[in-house]
This record gives structure tokens, sequence and C-alpha cells, in this order.
């Protein structure tokens, strides 16, 4: 009797074992670099914001083409300068407790006391003068001047818990922790259940959220930094997918029978920042105390010594465009004249060093991350061979994201490589983070970690971004891209292309701005 027992609960469990959809339900998704924090106001970098985007939840968020639409704020209406929204009453945050304006304000107001921000979120604030909250369920935002992007700029502005994370010991302005989620309460699809540093992210499923249900009960984002063995973990079911596959694998796994390959451009460009410091950058020498940088001709022989169609053809396998702007033609404040990328000219860059008094070039320090961007390490050594050329002799020097991003906030290289996604895509936004004069506390060059500074640039800048009507600021945006072109006050490079692949019964839309979000990845028949 014992024995036939014992093989009817094996029998039942088996069943049970066939029956239950735990593990289809689980997705486990490759990253190609882990987030640096996920405190969702300290650190605007694409590996943090889709994480936040999965947790939180924004009062506006936006589609896959940047189009905004509604989200905390189930409506808005815009008088002037005074805009109001309208919240929803029936949200609720992951631990249970209600919603409300507070948490809009609190999380609003936390933005600008967040110290050390690597890319602030400033960034996305600049233009508020002042926000309060006539009742629970009204947001009012008075604005410094017309906003005509505050739609867009505040969708990149999760919204935090207040009293989660006024009840951390040190106070609002503490950065969240990091593994055990004290703080991190959100109204999004997702909670976190625990960050293991270089192991694993895992979230499930909020019980509480107000929107609609996605295809998992859990998601568990793996890093894992090299492009190989994110393909070898697809191809091998330990992972159901992965991010930025390696480019010189794209055609083979377009052609698997069992692998979904997901690929549309980005908004997101690769460039090369140049420290123009008025004090000799490190790394720099033979320059006779010089930075050579803040001159004009010197930065164009740099940027005339790069080959971006080699790049593009070598490197990236045809999976980027070459980029002469921050921005790719058609988006909104591009040119068409600056879509034309100018090809390498190595003898006029010679010349123009020695014009510039360096006809036997210098040495520099290239930073770059290795694993954050598609191909940075190998991009960044094709340009110091290029720089060779010229004779500018570049020491590349590449390590992990996080880093890299510590070391570039502390002007730790003469030049640096570096992407920058436009979210919205609009000019405005990658000239105010990237090359506006740095002042955060206006949301002005929160990315601008080169020194550059154009009075004429900030100007047009400032212009755009209080003009609503959409002809002008298109043009008052081409104006100030030709004048930062002109002044090759930053080297772009390409555009990236969004890729993904899955395994066959997944599907993805995919965004332009290569977000990652889990509760948008659909299981298909």
């Amino acid at each position: 009797m014992r024995l036939v027992h014992t093989w009817v609960v094996v029998l039942m469990l088996a069943l049970a074992s066939v029956v239950l959809p735990a593990r289809a339900q689980d997705l486990v998704i490759a990253l190609r670099s882990e987030p640096t924090s996920l405190d969702p106001q300290y650190h605007a970098l694409t590996s943090n914001i889709q994480i936040a985007k999965t947790v939180f939840d924004p009062l506006v968020r936006t589609d896959g083409d940047g189009t905004p639409i509604p989200a905390l704020a189930h409506s808005w209406s815009v008088k002037g300068n005074v805009w109001e929204f309208f919240l929803r009453e029936d949200v609720r945050f992951s631990d249970g407790t209600s919603f409300t304006a507070a948490d809009v304000l609190f999380t609003y107001r936390r933005v600008f006391r967040i110290a050390n921000s690597p890319s602030s979120f400033s960034l996305y604030l600049g233009d508020i003068a002042r926000i309060d909250a006539p009742d629970a369920w009204t947001v009012r935002i008075t604005t410094r001047g017309p906003a005509p992007t505050l739609l867009t700029n505040l969708s990149m502005v999760p919204v935090l818990a207040q009293r989660a994370v006024a009840a951390l010991e040190s106070g609002p302005t503490t950065i969240i922790p990091q593994h055990n989620g004290n703080g991190l309460t959100g109204t999004g699809p997702y909670r976190l259940v625990s960050w293991v540093r270089g192991q694993e992210i895992v979230l499930e499923r909020n019980p509480h959220y107000w929107g609609d249900r996605s295809a998992w009960d859990r998601v568990v984002y793996r890093p894992i930094p090299e492009p190989g063995a994110r393909v070898a973990a697809l191809r091998d079911g330990s992972v159901d997918f992965i991010e930025d596959p390696p480019t010189d694998q794209l055609d083979a796994l377009r052609h698997s029978d069992d692998i979904v390959v997901r690929e549309i451009p980005s908004v997101r460009v690769i460039y090369i920042a140049l420290n123009q410091s008025d004090h000799v950058p490190a790394g720099i020498s033979g320059t006779d105390g010089r930075n050579p940088m803040q001159d004009r001709r010197v930065r164009m022989a740099m940027s005339l010594a790069i080959d971006r169609e080699a790049i593009v053809r070598d490197i990236m396998k045809g999976s980027a465009r070459p980029a002469g702007n921050l921005l790719p033609w058609p988006g909104f404040g591009t040119t068409r004249a600056l879509a034309r990328v100018a090809p390498a000219d190595l003898e006029r860059a010679r010349v123009l060093l020695a014009e510039a008094g360096y006809p036997d070039g210098f040495e520099l320090l290239l930073g770059a991350p290795d694993g954050r961007y598609t191909n940075d390490r190998l991009i960044a050594n094709a340009i110091a061979e290029m720089w060779g050329h010229i004779g500018i002799r570049a020491k590349v020097e590449t390590m992990p994201p996080s880093l890299f991003f510590r070391m570039r906030d502390e002007y730790a290289f003469s030049a640096y490589l570096a992407g920058w996604a436009a979210n919205t895509n609009e000019m405005l936004n990658p000239l105010t983070a990237l090359v506006a004069s740095r002042d955060p506390a206006r949301g002005m060059g929160t990315t601008n970690w080169s020194h550059y500074s154009n009075r004429e640039l900030d100007g047009l800048v400032l212009q755009a971004s209080r003009t609503i009507d959409d002809a002008r600021r298109r043009n008052i945006l081409q104006q100030a891209s030709h004048v930062l072109m002109d002044d090759y006050g930053i080297l772009p490079l390409q555009f990236e292309m969004s890729v993904w692949a899955m395994r066959k019964g997944l599907h993805y839309d995919g965004r332009a701005d290569q977000l990652t979000l889990a509760q948008y990845i659909g299981s298909v028949p």
C-alpha cells in the first residue's frame, strides 16, 4: 500500500508540473548593461530609465514614437503658462497606499535636491517655475514661459510615493537603496523583489496596478555585457529576450527558425565630446601648456579625420547611420543639409592642425564605456587609429559603464565617447542636455561634461524652449544645430539602430528610444 501511495503522489506531482503555468508566465531578459542605480531620479541613463518605467509611472507617458499619452494624469489643460493635470482617482502604489497630487509635488521637488547626479533629471523640469495642488486630484504647473515640450519632458520623470521615500532615515534626498526596494514604491505594472548586482534584478506583478495587465507574472533581468554571451543564452534557452545582439551575428539570427529579430531606427546618437576646459585636461601632452581643443581648427581637424561611413560599414555592419547632427533627419529641428555627412579628409585635417600650431599633433586620453553602447570599445579604438593618421596620438581607456560615467563626471579624460537618446524626437532635447552651458539648476547642460559653452547657441536654445509655434521653433532649432556643427562643439558619429532578439513566440514592437519595457513584450501563438 505504501508503494502504491508513493507512486500516486509522484504521478500527481508530475501532472501538476505539466499543468501549472508558473514558468510560462516568467520572462527572462538579458540586458546589455546593468543599471547604475534603481533610484529613478539619480541618473538619466537608459539602463536605469527602463527599469524605472516598469516600476513607476509618470504623469504622462510616451508611446514608441515619442507621442505623449495619458498615464497618472487622465487629461490636462493649458492656459498661457499654467497647466492643470487631472489625476486618476483609483490609483494605488504597490504597497496598497493611495496615490495623490502630494506625491507628484514631492517627486518634482526632490529632483532638484539630488546631489552629484551624473545626468540630472532637472533637464526635464527646468521649465517649471511653480507647482502646487489645488486638491488631491489636480496638479497645477506654472512654467517660466511657454513650454512646448513640457508633456514629453514630464514623461521622463517617474512619480515616487512620498511616504515611502520620506521614511528613509537620512531624509528625502537620500539615494534609494539598491537591493531591497525600500523607497522603490511605484504605481507601475511591476514591483521590485530583489537586485543582486552582476546577477539579476527580479520584478513581480504589482497586484494594485491600475492599467492593463501585462503578460508576465515575474520578470527577471540578467546583465550579460558580452554580446556573444547574450546570443548564446538566447540560443540555449536560459533567457527569452536579449538587447543589442552583436552586429556580426544579425544575419544568422534573422535566418534562425526559432529566433525573432526586431530592428527599427533609433534616436540615439553616439558622439565624441572634447574637453574644452580653460585648463589642460587630463591626458593632454605635447601642447606647450595649451588645451588644443579650445581651438575650432583642432576640433574640425579631429572631426575630418573620422571616417563615419567606415565605422558604420565595417564595425556596425550596416546597423547604424552616419551622423552629422545630434538627431536624425527628419526629426523636429533637423536639416537635410546636416543629414549629409562630410567624408573624411586627412589632408585638410593636417593643414588645420598645422595652422593651429600643432604640426606634429599631440597626445590625449580617450575614455569610453565597454558594453554600454553597441561596439563602443571597437569604435573608440577605431577613432584613435583614425586620429593617429593626422598625428593625434590617442590612448584609449575603456571600462565598465558605471566606472566610466563616474570618471567622466570627474573630467578624467581629454575626450570621451558616449551616447544620448533624444526621447522627445526634437532637437531641443540633445541641445539642452549635451551642449548648452552647464546650469543644472535650470535644467541646462545636465550632461555637458566637456566645458563647451557658446553664448549664441545658449540664446537659441532658450528661445526655442519658449516658442510654442512649431514652425518658428523648428527654424530656431535648425539655426542652433548649424551654429553647433559649424563650431564643432561636439562630434556626432552615428545613429544606432534599436535592435532586439527574442525566442519565437514573443513579440515586441520596439521603441525609437531603445527602451526595453517588459510590460509591452507580448506572447503570440
